[in-house]
């Protein structure tokens, strides 16, 4: 099996230590070169931290001399503009979530990279998620007949510095976490025909920032409800994925740690007035494994063993749909959170 050299360019996305961490559970299929930041304060910050433990420190420039794929983990605003570096270096890149900059930056970004037959994985882990799958499954079976409605949250009760770090962005919450349903919702539906938006202030704490947010997605027949909060407690508890159709319904909720899935259709749901359905017992992954099948996924497509399934389209759209939600794509990047 082929070694991919990989490096990481930011050490700055919250998300970016546990790829690393995932990447070197698999030296048999990374060789991981280094990692580069020129940021002092996230070099004081995260420097020290497990996951670049033993590791070179290199220039961007060095990094991208000795790899072939990059893990993109800049800080949020400046994802696109370090994916671009990668892309016109020649590097399959994971990039993670959400895409900055306007929708023709990213739309440029996923063009190049498409003409050069560069792997472009964006950083959704609900797509690995195990229930999310098995969901999936059921769709593609036919199971759940022609799919009318979609329900998803995705809430947490954040700290306050945390609140005042999503106050870089558009849409403050929505932007961040919302964008992780978008990615579903539009995989399963395509493009909705009407985007609308609710992106409420509590103000809570003194902190202006759009922290309870709703969006409707309006299709044909199909209606598409994500709900994101910053200020819900025991919002992970809430997380949720539910699909609904003609013929069955999955729900998902909680998503993660601990998942539980439960499915029916018109055989298992017979009467309208009780709650008929059975538990898919979905074996869930332990927090620090989220995204090892990512990661393993990544390595097969570079490789040419597996397809990514989320197009270069698909990307675009999502960015496309998260912007018109928020009111358009833009980020003060002031904070380092």
């Amino acid at each position: 099996m082929s070694r991919i050299r990989i490096g990481q360019i930011g050490i700055g996305h919250n998300h970016g230590e546990a790829k690393m961490l995932a990447v070197r559970k698999f030296p048999d299929l990374f060789e991981v070169v280094g990692y580069a930041e020129e940021n002092p304060a996230w070099l004081d910050k995260r420097g020290g931290a497990r996951g670049y433990e033993g590791l070179p420190r290199l220039t961007v420039d060095e990094l991208l001399d000795r790899c072939d794929a990059v893990l993109v983990e800049t800080d949020v605003w400046n994802l696109t503009k370090a994916a671009r570096q990668c892309i016109e270096r020649g590097k399959h890149i994971h990039m993670d979530k959400p895409a900055s900059g306007t929708p023709g930056e990213f739309q440029a970004l996923l063009d190049t990279a498409e003409r050069k037959g560069l792997v472009v994985q964006m950083g959704y882990m609900y797509r690995y998620n195990p229930a999310v799958v098995k969901c999936l499954e059921h769709i593609r079976n036919g199971d759940l007949g022609e799919i009318l409605s979609i329900r998803a949250e995705m809430s947490t009760y954040h700290s306050a510095p945390y609140r005042k770090w999503l106050t870089n962005f558009n849409g403050g919450v929505m932007y961040i976490l919302g964008s992780h349903l978008v990615d579903l919702a539009v995989y399963l539906l395509g493009k909705p025909l009407r985007v609308h938006s609710f992106l409420k202030r509590s103000q809570f704490e003194g902190i202006d920032l759009a922290d309870n947010n709703l969006a409707v997605l309006e299709y044909e027949k199909a209606l598409v409800r994500i709900f994101v909060s910053s200020v819900e407690v025991n919002g992970w508890g809430h997380r949720c994925f539910v699909v609904s159709g003609t013929r069955g319904s999955v729900n998902i909720e909680p998503l993660e740690n601990t998942c539980v899935m439960t499915y029916a259709d018109t055989q298992i749901a017979k009467n309208p007035y009780e709650d008929e359905k059975i538990d898919e017992g979905v074996k869930d992954i332990p927090k620090n494994c989220r995204y090892d099948t990512m990661m393993q996924d990544f390595h097969d497509c570079i490789t040419g063993k597996a397809k990514n399934p989320f197009t270069y389209q698909h990307d675009a759209l999502v960015h496309n749909v998260i912007s018109e939600i928020v009111g358009g794509v833009n980020m003060l990047g002031t904070d380092i959170g």
